[in-house]
């Protein structure tokens, strides 16, 4: 049976799908004490289709971004399932890192890692407030709009 983390997901249309493997060098999640850090994830849809490709302030609206914010934490939430075999043992979101593929002149990075922070405070209540850095660059990795990584608080 699911845990009330992801009974909260599913109430509102999501179901984890199995997390996305590396696609270089890398691991997915390091586990160092009590604190699980979560390689960046693009936002690949279950299928590994792009939700938002492009750059913000180009071509891709904020909404569109936002939205693809949303796959990228849902993908984060793949890979602390993938770590712990539970979302209920996480005690805290503590960090959101963003990428934001965008335009020079595109200000509003922020607006569209929105749709990542709220979906962990959806899912976590208080437990998915956190600490958020959102950074502007030049391109990410198969042209994907966004990036995200995080840093949780586990049991």
């Amino acid at each position: 049976m699911a845990g009330t983390v992801e009974q909260k997901l599913a109430e509102q249309g999501i179901k984890l799908h199995e997390a996305p493997t590396p696609v270089a060098n890398y691991v997915p999640f390091v586990r160092t004490g009590n604190l699980l850090f979560v390689s960046g994830q693009v936002c690949f849809d279950p299928a590994g289709k792009l939700i938002a490709k492009g750059k913000l302030g180009a071509g891709v609206t904020i909404e569109d971004g936002a939205a693809g914010a949303r796959g990228c934490a849902v993908n984060l939430l793949a890979q602390v399932k993938a770590a712990l075999g539970d979302l209920d043992k996480v005690v805290r979101v503590v960090r959101l890192g963003g990428f934001i593929n965008s335009a020079p002149d595109f200000l509003d990075g922020p607006k569209v890692l929105n749709g990542a922070s709220d979906l962990m405070v959806a899912a976590f209540g208080d437990k998915g407030r956190h600490a958020r850095t959102t950074v502007g660059v030049a391109s990410l990795p198969a042209d994907a709009a966004v990036e995200v990584e995080g840093v949780f608080e586990v049991a």
